[in-house]
Protein backbone atom coordinates (compact mmCIF):
# COMPACT_ATOMS: atom_id res chain seq x y z
CA UNK A 1 0.00 0.00 0.00
CA UNK A 2 3.11 2.42 0.61
CA UNK A 3 4.30 1.80 -2.60
CA UNK A 4 0.63 2.35 -4.34
CA UNK A 5 0.56 5.58 -2.11
CA UNK A 6 4.04 7.16 -4.05
CA UNK A 7 1.96 6.14 -7.36
CA UNK A 8 0.66 9.65 -9.54
CA UNK A 9 -3.16 8.11 -9.54
CA UNK A 10 -6.16 9.84 -11.75
CA UNK A 11 -8.31 9.00 -9.31
CA UNK A 12 -8.33 7.02 -5.66
CA UNK A 13 -7.99 3.92 -4.96
CA UNK A 14 -8.70 1.56 -2.05
CA UNK A 15 -7.30 -1.96 -1.33
CA UNK A 16 -8.59 -4.96 0.32
CA UNK A 17 -6.77 -8.09 1.99
CA UNK A 18 -7.31 -11.56 0.05
CA UNK A 19 -6.98 -14.77 1.07
CA UNK A 20 -5.66 -16.41 -1.48
CA UNK A 21 -2.47 -14.63 -1.71
CA UNK A 22 -2.11 -14.79 2.56
CA UNK A 23 -2.70 -18.50 2.59
CA UNK A 24 0.23 -19.17 -0.21
CA UNK A 25 2.66 -16.98 1.84
CA UNK A 26 1.60 -18.88 5.76
CA UNK A 27 1.02 -21.69 4.12
CA UNK A 28 3.50 -22.23 1.03
CA UNK A 29 3.20 -25.74 -0.89
CA UNK A 30 0.66 -27.18 1.84
CA UNK A 31 -2.21 -24.05 1.06
CA UNK A 32 -1.51 -24.54 -2.92
CA UNK A 33 -2.75 -28.72 -2.10
CA UNK A 34 -5.85 -26.96 -0.67
CA UNK A 35 -4.62 -28.68 2.96
CA UNK A 36 -6.69 -27.80 5.59
CA UNK A 37 -4.95 -24.82 7.57
CA UNK A 38 -3.50 -25.59 11.08
CA UNK A 39 -3.81 -23.64 14.11
CA UNK A 40 -0.69 -22.13 14.03
CA UNK A 41 -1.29 -20.96 10.03
CA UNK A 42 -4.81 -19.51 11.07
CA UNK A 43 -3.17 -17.46 13.70
CA UNK A 44 -0.38 -16.17 11.68
CA UNK A 45 -3.09 -15.23 8.56
CA UNK A 46 -5.21 -13.85 11.40
CA UNK A 47 -2.20 -11.18 12.22
CA UNK A 48 -1.63 -10.58 8.82
CA UNK A 49 -4.67 -9.66 8.32
CA UNK A 50 -4.81 -7.26 11.18
CA UNK A 51 -1.74 -5.57 10.19
CA UNK A 52 -3.15 -5.46 6.26
CA UNK A 53 -6.58 -3.33 7.97
CA UNK A 54 -4.76 -1.42 10.41
CA UNK A 55 -2.70 0.26 7.38
CA UNK A 56 -5.88 0.79 5.56
CA UNK A 57 -7.35 -1.90 4.01
CA UNK A 58 -11.12 -1.75 3.42
CA UNK A 59 -11.59 -5.25 4.16
CA UNK A 60 -10.84 -9.56 3.51
CA UNK A 61 -12.14 -10.99 0.78
CA UNK A 62 -11.79 -14.70 -0.38
CA UNK A 63 -12.77 -17.15 -3.08
CA UNK A 64 -14.79 -20.57 -2.65
CA UNK A 65 -16.12 -21.28 -6.09
CA UNK A 66 -14.88 -23.04 -9.04
CA UNK A 67 -15.26 -20.34 -11.31
CA UNK A 68 -11.82 -19.30 -10.31
CA UNK A 69 -9.07 -21.92 -11.78
CA UNK A 70 -5.49 -21.65 -12.40
CA UNK A 71 -4.28 -22.23 -16.12
CA UNK A 72 -3.46 -25.94 -15.41
CA UNK A 73 -7.08 -26.18 -14.50
CA UNK A 74 -6.56 -26.41 -10.79
CA UNK A 75 -8.82 -24.66 -8.59
CA UNK A 76 -7.13 -21.91 -6.36
CA UNK A 77 -5.88 -22.28 -3.05
CA UNK A 78 -8.63 -20.77 -0.95
CA UNK A 79 -11.27 -22.63 -2.69
CA UNK A 80 -11.41 -25.84 0.53
CA UNK A 81 -10.57 -23.46 3.09
CA UNK A 82 -12.69 -24.80 6.13
CA UNK A 83 -15.13 -22.58 8.86
CA UNK A 84 -12.39 -23.06 11.60
CA UNK A 85 -10.03 -20.93 9.03
CA UNK A 86 -12.30 -18.56 7.81
CA UNK A 87 -14.06 -17.73 10.83
CA UNK A 88 -10.76 -17.38 12.83
CA UNK A 89 -9.69 -14.58 9.69
CA UNK A 90 -12.65 -13.40 10.01
CA UNK A 91 -11.86 -12.43 13.85
CA UNK A 92 -9.02 -9.92 12.98
CA UNK A 93 -12.17 -7.10 11.82
CA UNK A 94 -13.64 -7.15 15.04
CA UNK A 95 -9.91 -6.98 16.61
CA UNK A 96 -9.82 -4.20 14.52
CA UNK A 97 -12.89 -2.44 14.48
CA UNK A 98 -13.18 -1.82 10.74
CA UNK A 99 -13.60 -3.59 7.48
CA UNK A 100 -15.71 -5.96 5.41
CA UNK A 101 -15.63 -9.57 4.67
CA UNK A 102 -16.13 -10.69 1.05
CA UNK A 103 -16.82 -13.80 -0.25
CA UNK A 104 -17.32 -15.61 -3.69
CA UNK A 105 -18.82 -19.00 -3.50
CA UNK A 106 -20.83 -21.94 -5.10
CA UNK A 107 -23.04 -22.50 -1.68
CA UNK A 108 -21.99 -26.26 -2.31
CA UNK A 109 -23.73 -26.76 0.99
CA UNK A 110 -25.64 -23.45 1.52
CA UNK A 111 -26.50 -24.40 5.41
CA UNK A 112 -22.93 -24.97 5.98
CA UNK A 113 -21.74 -21.40 3.63
CA UNK A 114 -24.73 -18.96 6.15
CA UNK A 115 -23.61 -20.76 9.45
CA UNK A 116 -20.03 -19.73 9.72
CA UNK A 117 -20.97 -16.47 7.70
CA UNK A 118 -23.81 -14.99 10.20
CA UNK A 119 -21.25 -16.62 12.86
CA UNK A 120 -18.34 -14.10 11.77
CA UNK A 121 -21.29 -11.17 10.97
CA UNK A 122 -22.33 -12.15 14.85
CA UNK A 123 -19.02 -12.04 16.31
CA UNK A 124 -17.37 -9.77 14.64
CA UNK A 125 -20.10 -6.94 14.68
CA UNK A 126 -18.58 -5.85 10.98
CA UNK A 127 -20.45 -6.23 7.67
CA UNK A 128 -20.61 -9.24 5.50
CA UNK A 129 -21.07 -9.56 2.01
CA UNK A 130 -21.37 -12.56 -0.85
CA UNK A 131 -22.22 -12.52 -4.57
CA UNK A 132 -25.28 -12.95 -5.87
CA UNK A 133 -25.83 -14.17 -9.36
CA UNK A 134 -28.47 -16.66 -11.06
CA UNK A 135 -27.48 -19.40 -12.14
CA UNK A 136 -28.46 -21.80 -15.17
CA UNK A 137 -28.84 -25.36 -13.68
CA UNK A 138 -30.07 -23.76 -9.98
CA UNK A 139 -32.71 -20.82 -11.25
CA UNK A 140 -33.82 -20.45 -7.94
CA UNK A 141 -31.13 -20.43 -6.06
CA UNK A 142 -30.54 -17.08 -5.91
CA UNK A 143 -34.12 -16.90 -4.48
CA UNK A 144 -32.81 -18.77 -1.32
CA UNK A 145 -30.14 -17.29 -0.91
CA UNK A 146 -31.60 -13.71 -0.63
CA UNK A 147 -34.53 -15.14 1.48
CA UNK A 148 -31.33 -16.46 4.03
CA UNK A 149 -29.88 -12.57 3.54
CA UNK A 150 -33.33 -11.35 5.02
CA UNK A 151 -33.55 -13.86 7.68
CA UNK A 152 -29.90 -12.66 9.08
CA UNK A 153 -30.86 -8.81 8.83
CA UNK A 154 -34.00 -9.54 10.77
CA UNK A 155 -31.52 -10.88 13.48
CA UNK A 156 -29.69 -7.32 13.44
CA UNK A 157 -26.93 -8.96 11.48
CA UNK A 158 -25.13 -6.82 8.78
CA UNK A 159 -25.07 -9.28 5.88
CA UNK A 160 -25.67 -8.11 2.32
CA UNK A 161 -25.35 -9.55 -1.06
CA UNK A 162 -23.79 -7.83 -3.91
CA UNK A 163 -25.20 -8.19 -6.91
CA UNK A 164 -24.38 -7.18 -10.23
CA UNK A 165 -26.20 -4.21 -12.66
CA UNK A 166 -26.18 -6.20 -15.73
CA UNK A 167 -25.20 -9.75 -17.20
CA UNK A 168 -21.53 -11.26 -16.33
CA UNK A 169 -20.93 -11.84 -19.71
CA UNK A 170 -17.82 -13.54 -21.75
CA UNK A 171 -16.56 -12.19 -24.78
CA UNK A 172 -15.57 -14.34 -27.35
CA UNK A 173 -13.78 -13.84 -30.56
CA UNK A 174 -10.32 -13.79 -32.37
CA UNK A 175 -7.53 -13.50 -29.80
CA UNK A 176 -9.80 -13.43 -26.55
CA UNK A 177 -9.00 -15.87 -23.22
CA UNK A 178 -11.74 -18.22 -24.80
CA UNK A 179 -14.27 -19.01 -27.86
CA UNK A 180 -16.29 -21.93 -28.70
CA UNK A 181 -13.26 -23.14 -30.18
CA UNK A 182 -10.32 -22.94 -28.45
CA UNK A 183 -10.78 -26.03 -26.96
CA UNK A 184 -10.84 -28.06 -30.47
CA UNK A 185 -7.67 -29.63 -30.99
CA UNK A 186 -6.89 -27.99 -34.95
CA UNK A 187 -7.77 -24.44 -33.43
CA UNK A 188 -5.01 -24.95 -30.61
CA UNK A 189 -2.50 -25.69 -32.97
CA UNK A 190 -2.59 -21.68 -34.05
CA UNK A 191 -3.70 -20.07 -30.91
CA UNK A 192 -0.46 -18.76 -30.84
CA UNK A 193 0.02 -16.84 -33.43
CA UNK A 194 -1.15 -13.00 -34.06
CA UNK A 195 -4.58 -12.21 -34.39
CA UNK A 196 -4.40 -11.21 -38.05
CA UNK A 197 -2.32 -14.67 -38.97
CA UNK A 198 -5.15 -16.18 -36.85
CA UNK A 199 -7.82 -14.78 -38.96
CA UNK A 200 -6.20 -15.28 -41.77
CA UNK A 201 -5.54 -18.99 -41.50
CA UNK A 202 -8.86 -19.58 -39.80
CA UNK A 203 -10.88 -18.23 -43.18
CA UNK A 204 -9.04 -21.16 -45.33
CA UNK A 205 -11.56 -23.67 -46.23
CA UNK A 206 -9.95 -26.69 -45.23
CA UNK A 207 -8.90 -25.28 -41.83
CA UNK A 208 -12.85 -24.08 -41.21
CA UNK A 209 -13.72 -28.01 -42.18
CA UNK A 210 -11.52 -29.48 -39.83
CA UNK A 211 -11.92 -27.34 -36.60
CA UNK A 212 -16.06 -27.64 -37.18
CA UNK A 213 -15.57 -31.64 -37.69
CA UNK A 214 -13.94 -31.78 -34.48
CA UNK A 215 -15.48 -32.12 -30.94
CA UNK A 216 -14.26 -29.92 -27.85
CA UNK A 217 -11.47 -31.50 -26.07
CA UNK A 218 -12.68 -32.84 -22.74
CA UNK A 219 -9.42 -32.90 -21.55
CA UNK A 220 -9.48 -29.25 -22.20
CA UNK A 221 -13.53 -28.44 -21.39
CA UNK A 222 -12.30 -29.56 -17.72
CA UNK A 223 -9.92 -27.27 -17.46
CA UNK A 224 -11.95 -24.22 -17.68
CA UNK A 225 -14.04 -22.47 -15.28
CA UNK A 226 -17.60 -24.15 -14.49
CA UNK A 227 -20.15 -21.35 -16.27
CA UNK A 228 -17.10 -21.20 -19.02
CA UNK A 229 -17.54 -24.78 -19.65
CA UNK A 230 -21.38 -24.10 -20.84
CA UNK A 231 -19.47 -22.59 -24.42
CA UNK A 232 -19.11 -25.89 -25.78
CA UNK A 233 -22.87 -27.04 -25.80
CA UNK A 234 -25.22 -23.90 -24.83
CA UNK A 235 -25.79 -22.02 -28.31
CA UNK A 236 -29.19 -20.47 -27.57
CA UNK A 237 -27.12 -18.32 -25.01
CA UNK A 238 -24.61 -16.76 -27.37
CA UNK A 239 -25.18 -13.40 -29.27
CA UNK A 240 -23.70 -11.32 -31.59
CA UNK A 241 -22.18 -8.27 -29.80
CA UNK A 242 -23.07 -5.17 -32.06
CA UNK A 243 -22.41 -1.46 -31.52
CA UNK A 244 -23.82 -0.37 -29.16
CA UNK A 245 -23.88 -3.71 -27.54
CA UNK A 246 -27.21 -5.18 -26.24
CA UNK A 247 -27.25 -6.64 -23.20
CA UNK A 248 -30.53 -7.88 -23.02
CA UNK A 249 -31.10 -9.07 -26.31
CA UNK A 250 -33.89 -11.28 -27.14
CA UNK A 251 -34.27 -15.08 -27.78
CA UNK A 252 -34.43 -14.38 -31.43
CA UNK A 253 -30.70 -12.65 -31.67
CA UNK A 254 -29.30 -15.99 -30.27
CA UNK A 255 -26.46 -18.19 -32.47
CA UNK A 256 -29.16 -21.01 -32.13
CA UNK A 257 -31.84 -19.17 -33.45
CA UNK A 258 -29.79 -17.60 -36.39
CA UNK A 259 -28.43 -20.81 -37.06
CA UNK A 260 -32.17 -22.51 -37.32
CA UNK A 261 -33.90 -19.56 -39.59
CA UNK A 262 -30.57 -20.14 -41.65
CA UNK A 263 -30.82 -23.86 -41.86
CA UNK A 264 -26.96 -23.65 -40.62
CA UNK A 265 -25.45 -25.26 -37.75
CA UNK A 266 -24.64 -23.10 -34.67
CA UNK A 267 -21.20 -23.40 -34.37
CA UNK A 268 -20.97 -22.66 -37.80
CA UNK A 269 -22.35 -19.63 -37.40
CA UNK A 270 -20.16 -18.91 -34.19
CA UNK A 271 -17.10 -19.49 -36.54
CA UNK A 272 -18.41 -16.99 -39.30
CA UNK A 273 -18.95 -14.25 -37.31
CA UNK A 274 -15.80 -14.01 -35.36
CA UNK A 275 -13.73 -14.65 -38.08
CA UNK A 276 -15.71 -12.10 -40.67
CA UNK A 277 -14.29 -9.16 -39.84
CA UNK A 278 -12.12 -7.49 -37.09
CA UNK A 279 -13.56 -6.79 -33.73
CA UNK A 280 -16.25 -9.50 -33.88
CA UNK A 281 -17.14 -10.76 -30.31
CA UNK A 282 -19.57 -13.61 -29.30
CA UNK A 283 -21.55 -12.63 -25.99
CA UNK A 284 -22.11 -14.95 -23.58
CA UNK A 285 -24.06 -14.40 -20.29
CA UNK A 286 -22.71 -16.47 -17.71
CA UNK A 287 -24.67 -15.75 -15.19
CA UNK A 288 -27.94 -13.27 -14.15
CA UNK A 289 -29.37 -14.51 -17.28
CA UNK A 290 -31.04 -17.66 -16.37
CA UNK A 291 -34.79 -15.94 -17.96
CA UNK A 292 -33.23 -14.98 -20.67
CA UNK A 293 -34.01 -11.39 -19.45
CA UNK A 294 -33.21 -8.71 -16.95
CA UNK A 295 -36.24 -9.59 -14.69
CA UNK A 296 -34.21 -10.94 -11.90
CA UNK A 297 -31.94 -8.50 -11.52
CA UNK A 298 -34.73 -5.75 -11.26
CA UNK A 299 -35.51 -7.85 -8.34
CA UNK A 300 -31.97 -7.42 -7.18
CA UNK A 301 -31.65 -3.79 -7.92
CA UNK A 302 -34.88 -2.82 -6.10
CA UNK A 303 -33.89 -4.92 -2.51
CA UNK A 304 -32.48 -2.97 -0.08
CA UNK A 305 -30.42 -6.50 1.06
CA UNK A 306 -28.41 -5.62 -2.28
CA UNK A 307 -25.19 -3.80 -2.71
CA UNK A 308 -24.72 -2.84 -6.13
CA UNK A 309 -21.22 -4.03 -7.33
CA UNK A 310 -19.32 -7.16 -8.91
CA UNK A 311 -18.25 -5.49 -11.92
CA UNK A 312 -15.09 -6.85 -13.48
CA UNK A 313 -12.56 -4.20 -14.43
CA UNK A 314 -9.73 -6.22 -15.38
CA UNK A 315 -9.37 -9.07 -13.70
CA UNK A 316 -10.08 -11.16 -16.72
CA UNK A 317 -9.06 -9.04 -19.25
CA UNK A 318 -9.46 -11.08 -22.43
CA UNK A 319 -12.85 -12.26 -21.57
CA UNK A 320 -14.71 -9.60 -19.60
CA UNK A 321 -14.92 -5.53 -19.28
CA UNK A 322 -17.26 -3.92 -17.23
CA UNK A 323 -15.56 -0.83 -16.92
CA UNK A 324 -18.65 0.85 -18.92
CA UNK A 325 -20.95 -0.66 -15.90
CA UNK A 326 -21.41 2.51 -14.72
CA UNK A 327 -22.53 4.31 -17.69
CA UNK A 328 -25.15 1.33 -18.52
CA UNK A 329 -27.31 1.50 -15.43
CA UNK A 330 -28.11 5.09 -15.91
CA UNK A 331 -28.11 4.54 -19.54
CA UNK A 332 -29.86 1.25 -19.96
CA UNK A 333 -31.65 0.97 -16.33
CA UNK A 334 -32.77 5.01 -16.44
CA UNK A 335 -33.25 5.47 -20.04
CA UNK A 336 -33.65 3.11 -22.64
CA UNK A 337 -34.41 -0.72 -20.92
CA UNK A 338 -37.43 -2.04 -23.73
CA UNK A 339 -37.91 -5.22 -22.58
CA UNK A 340 -39.18 -4.78 -18.45
CA UNK A 341 -39.43 -2.06 -16.47
CA UNK A 342 -36.97 1.05 -15.45
CA UNK A 343 -35.48 2.22 -12.53
CA UNK A 344 -35.62 6.16 -11.46
CA UNK A 345 -32.58 8.01 -12.44
CA UNK A 346 -31.57 9.16 -8.83
CA UNK A 347 -31.63 5.77 -7.55
CA UNK A 348 -29.78 4.48 -9.64
CA UNK A 349 -27.09 7.40 -8.75
CA UNK A 350 -27.70 6.28 -5.15
CA UNK A 351 -26.78 2.56 -5.66
CA UNK A 352 -23.58 3.62 -7.49
CA UNK A 353 -22.25 6.44 -4.69
CA UNK A 354 -23.71 7.07 -1.12
CA UNK A 355 -24.63 3.12 -0.92
CA UNK A 356 -21.34 2.16 -1.83
CA UNK A 357 -19.53 4.82 0.41
CA UNK A 358 -21.43 3.95 3.14
CA UNK A 359 -21.13 0.32 3.75
CA UNK A 360 -17.09 0.34 3.00
CA UNK A 361 -16.81 3.35 5.45
CA UNK A 362 -15.86 5.95 3.01
CA UNK A 363 -16.80 8.96 5.14
CA UNK A 364 -15.70 11.47 3.25
CA UNK A 365 -17.56 11.14 0.07
CA UNK A 366 -20.63 9.82 -1.78
CA UNK A 367 -22.48 12.75 -1.54
CA UNK A 368 -22.36 16.24 -3.11
CA UNK A 369 -22.46 17.95 0.05
CA UNK A 370 -20.49 20.86 1.56
CA UNK A 371 -17.53 19.55 2.66
CA UNK A 372 -16.84 16.46 1.25
CA UNK A 373 -14.37 15.37 -1.60
CA UNK A 374 -15.99 16.87 -4.65
CA UNK A 375 -15.82 13.92 -7.04
CA UNK A 376 -18.46 14.70 -9.79
CA UNK A 377 -19.39 13.36 -12.85
CA UNK A 378 -21.49 16.21 -15.37
CA UNK A 379 -23.49 14.11 -17.65
CA UNK A 380 -24.95 14.79 -20.97
CA UNK A 381 -27.72 12.27 -19.92
CA UNK A 382 -29.88 12.35 -23.17
CA UNK A 383 -26.07 11.23 -25.54
CA UNK A 384 -25.11 8.84 -23.10
CA UNK A 385 -23.46 5.80 -25.03
CA UNK A 386 -21.39 2.86 -24.26
CA UNK A 387 -19.41 1.31 -27.46
CA UNK A 388 -18.99 -2.38 -28.14
CA UNK A 389 -15.61 -3.04 -25.82
CA UNK A 390 -12.41 -2.85 -28.37
CA UNK A 391 -9.53 -5.69 -27.75
CA UNK A 392 -6.31 -2.87 -27.19
CA UNK A 393 -2.69 -3.99 -26.73
CA UNK A 394 -1.08 -1.89 -24.50
CA UNK A 395 -0.40 -4.31 -21.47
CA UNK A 396 3.85 -5.03 -20.45
CA UNK A 397 4.89 -7.07 -23.45
CA UNK A 398 2.23 -6.22 -25.34
CA UNK A 399 -0.18 -7.86 -24.02
CA UNK A 400 -4.10 -7.65 -24.64
CA UNK A 401 -7.15 -6.28 -22.53
CA UNK A 402 -10.43 -5.26 -23.51
CA UNK A 403 -11.76 -1.25 -22.83
CA UNK A 404 -15.27 0.10 -23.34
CA UNK A 405 -15.49 3.22 -24.50
CA UNK A 406 -18.05 5.71 -23.45
CA UNK A 407 -19.78 9.00 -24.63
CA UNK A 408 -21.51 11.40 -22.90
CA UNK A 409 -19.29 12.90 -19.94
CA UNK A 410 -18.80 16.54 -20.18
CA UNK A 411 -16.57 16.57 -17.01
CA UNK A 412 -15.01 14.04 -14.32
CA UNK A 413 -13.64 15.80 -11.28
CA UNK A 414 -11.68 13.87 -8.65
CA UNK A 415 -11.39 16.60 -5.27
CA UNK A 416 -12.49 19.42 -7.63
CA UNK A 417 -9.96 18.95 -10.21
CA UNK A 418 -10.65 17.60 -13.86
CA UNK A 419 -9.36 15.04 -14.80
CA UNK A 420 -11.44 14.34 -18.07
CA UNK A 421 -13.20 16.72 -20.15
CA UNK A 422 -15.58 14.81 -23.08
CA UNK A 423 -13.60 11.80 -22.99
CA UNK A 424 -10.14 13.56 -23.06
CA UNK A 425 -7.48 13.38 -19.83
CA UNK A 426 -6.49 16.59 -18.75
CA UNK A 427 -2.88 15.41 -17.85
CA UNK A 428 -4.43 16.52 -13.94
CA UNK A 429 -3.39 12.84 -11.78
CA UNK A 430 -5.00 14.70 -7.96
CA UNK A 431 -6.31 10.47 -7.24
CA UNK A 432 -4.46 9.18 -4.21
CA UNK A 433 -4.49 5.63 -2.33
CA UNK A 434 -7.69 6.19 0.26
CA UNK A 435 -6.36 4.08 3.25
CA UNK A 436 -9.65 2.89 5.34
CA UNK A 437 -10.31 4.87 9.17
CA UNK A 438 -8.24 7.57 8.03
CA UNK A 439 -10.73 9.22 5.66
CA UNK A 440 -12.71 11.20 8.79
CA UNK A 441 -9.65 12.67 10.02
CA UNK A 442 -8.62 14.19 6.71
CA UNK A 443 -11.47 15.29 6.28
CA UNK A 444 -11.66 16.75 9.66
CA UNK A 445 -8.32 18.60 9.11
CA UNK A 446 -8.97 19.81 5.82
Amino acid sequence: MDALERRPHAIDIGAQAAHLPIRVYVMGDRAVRREPATADDIAEMRRLTIEALQCGAFGFTTSRTDSHKTPDGELVPSRDADADELVGIGSALGAVGMGAFGMNSDFDDEDYELAWMTKVARQTGRPVWFLLTDRYEDPQRWRRLLNATHAARAQGLSFTAQIAGRPIGVMMGIGTALNPFTVRPSYKKIESLSIDEQRRLLRDPQVRRQILAEAPSEADVAKLAQFRQAVTRKWDRFYVMGDPPDYEPAPEKSVAAIAAREGRSPDAVAYDYITGGEGQYLYFPVVNYVSGDHAPIYEMLNDPACLLGLSDGGAHCTSIVDSGVPTFMLMHWGRDRSRGPRLPLERLIKRQTSETADFFGFSDRGRLTPGLRADINVIDFDNLKVRKPELVHDMPAGGRRFVQRVEGYETTMVAGTPIFERGEHTGAMPGRLVRAGRESAVLAAE
